[in-house]
């Protein structure tokens, strides 16, 4: 529990989706009384007039933004341009309502597909404009970019305190299972799960295997999304992490694991990669909001398994 959220009205965008329930479940524990949910089907935010609706109708002290359109490499090459316009319109949008209505404090959520695609490893937050994003979701990355811009310029001409968030890929229970628009893991969990139960002698894996990643558990992130939203009040973006890298190829090696799948794993090279490398460094944020990631990648996926079985039947 927590008394900076005792009298604070929160609102929420994407409190309905799959980061957005642990933070729902974050909030409260730390003893959030007034959360607001927008749902789409009531608040369309690509649309400017939706966005001062719903601060007018929930009149928050706090507004933490989730809301996304994204996916993994297949969803951004089929649909770049709806992942550029719907992430940049509704965070520019909101961002300025938020300004209008006098809200007191914003939390934007980013993404790692922001940072060049050759960064040096781990990626430090001051990399952010060293370059070009990675190809596959360049336009996804820098819609959600530009909401950092905004809030470094908001703060500078109106004193509004907006923050920005950098999270890592995120994964757990209740994550999207869906091949066609699903992240790394539950990709290879429900394909590993599926060649399982249906005695498939092998699976077929994009790329080569060789690009990295770093993984965050959401119940974690949800955990330092409010930890910032409390003790951080300043312009500079701060990465959110677990501080440990991982080649895709020895991460379905874990995924094998956890799933006891027995089968071939192919690779198909003609497939891309996306970025190289992505693992980031994490000091800004336990410096300035005290956060460190607390759940090991093993554990998360063998939760992360242990739900898919449970709903998935």
């Amino acid at each position: 529990m927590s008394p900076f959220w005792h009298d604070k009205r929160v609102t929420l965008t994407g409190g309905a989706g799959f980061l957005g329930s642990f933070v729902q479940e974050e909030l409260r524990r730390r003893g959030a009384r007034h959360i607001a949910i927008p749902r789409s089907r009531d608040y369309d935010l690509t649309r400017p007039e939706n966005c001062e609706r719903l601060l007018a109708d929930t009149r928050p002290d706090i507004l933490i933004h989730l809301a996304a359109v994204c996916g993994g490499i297949g969803a951004n090459r089929k649909h770049p341009g709806w992942f550029f316009y719907a992430n940049a319109i509704m965070g520019i949008a909101l961002l300025e309502a938020a300004r209008r209505a006098g809200t007191k404090k914003v939390v934007i959520i980013g993404t790692i597909c922001a940072y060049p695609k050759y960064t040096p490893v781990p990626f430090k937050e001051d990399d952010l404009w060293n370059g070009y994003p990675e190809e596959t979701n360049a336009p996804y990355g820098l819609a959600k970019k530009m909401l950092l811009v905004q809030a470094q310029a908001y703060r500078q001409q109106y004193g509004s305190n907006f923050i920005y968030l950098l999270p890592v890929n995120l994964y757990g229970p209740r994550d999207n299972f869906d091949l066609e628009t699903s992240h790394v893991i539950p990709a290879l969990i429900r394909k590993m799960e599926e060649a399982r139960t249906a005695g498939r002698d092998h699976i077929t894996l994009w790329g080569t295997g060789a690009a990295s990643r770093e993984f965050l558990y959401a119940a974690d992130a949800a955990e330092g999304i409010c930890l910032a939203a409390e003790h951080y009040d300043g312009p500079d973006p701060v990465n959110l992490g677990a501080s440990r890298e991982i080649t895709i190829r020895d991460l379905a090696e874990l995924v094998r694991h956890a799933t006891g799948y027995q089968g071939n794993i192919l690779w198909d090279p003609t497939k891309p990669d996306g970025q190289p490398r992505r693992a980031l460094d994490t000091s800004r944020a336990e410096k300035l909001f005290g956060f460190r990631a607390r759940t090991s990648l093993e554990d998360g996926i063998a939760a992360t398994v242990s739900w898919w079985r449970e709903n998935h039947r």
